[in-house]
This record gives C-alpha cells, sequence and structure tokens, in this order.
C-alpha cells in the first residue's frame, strides 16, 4: 500500500503530500509549481520529515494493535484457530513388489502405481 498521495490544487501555489491509511492524516505543504524547481536541499528535509513521521506513526500503530490483542488474550479470545483432528488414513493400495510401499488413495498417485498403470493394470489389482 502506498503510503503517500500527492494533491495539487490548481488555484494555489501549493501542494499537498498526505499520509493515507493512519487515522490522522500526514499533511506537508510545499511548492506545487514543480517538484524539479525545490533545492536538493530542502527535498531532503521533506523527506526526512515524512519517514520520521511516518515511522513514529507506524510504531504507535504497532502498539496500540499488540494492546488490542493482549486485550483479546486476556478475554479469553481464541488467538489461534486449530484445525480439528482427522482421523488416520489407512492405505487402499500396495505396491506387489514391496509391500512396504502403500497409498491411501489421497493426492497424488506414487510413481510404483503410475509406472504400473502404464503397462496397462488396473488400480483394483493394487487394492489391500
Amino acid at each position: 500500500m502506498d503510503l503517500r498521495q500527492t494533491v495539487i490544487n490548481p488555484k494555489s501555489s501549493w501542494c499537498v503530500i498526505c499520509e493515507v491509511g493512519f487515522r490522522n492524516p500526514l499533511v506537508w505543504k510545499v511548492p506545487s509549481r514543480d517538484l524539479k524547481s525545490i533545492s536538493s536541499e530542502q527535498l531532503w528535509d521533506l523527506h526526512e520529515k515524512l519517514v520520521s513521521e511516518l515511522s513514529r506513526r507506524i510504531e504507535a500503530e504497532k502498539i496500540r494493535l499488540d494492546e488490542r490483542l493482549h486485550k483479546l488474550d486476556r478475554a479469553g479470545g481464541k488467538l489461534m484457530h486449530h484445525r480439528r483432528p482427522y482421523p488416520k488414513v489407512f492405505p487402499k493400495y500396495r505396491n506387489p513388489k514391496n509391500p512396504a510401499e502403500t497409498w491411501a488413495g489421497r493426492g497424488k498417485q506414487p510413481r510404483w502405481l503410475r509406472a504400473e498403470l502404464r503397462f496397462g493394470k488396473k488400480l483394483d489389482d493394487f487394492r489391500i
């Protein structure tokens, strides 16, 4: 998200650079004729002011959000959603050449099964 927005008023000799996305907008007035006409020193000063103010506000917002998070935690609100436990899935297919290799029928087919199917065998031939 871009935190800066420049608003130029054609009737004024100023443009306003303001921050977007926070409660209290940050507004800086700079000459709007052309930002290229402003000296490098003035632009650098404006940059430093913007960076320091944005850093201060971001830190304040982080602190505020942390406080809200801790209030929720103390109030007994669940912060993490746990997945429900799923039952163990038992294998449905077994490799006849290597009985330790099994497949439950979920996800990608194992290589041994794909190879056998390519040679013309049926999936039911491997059912346990």
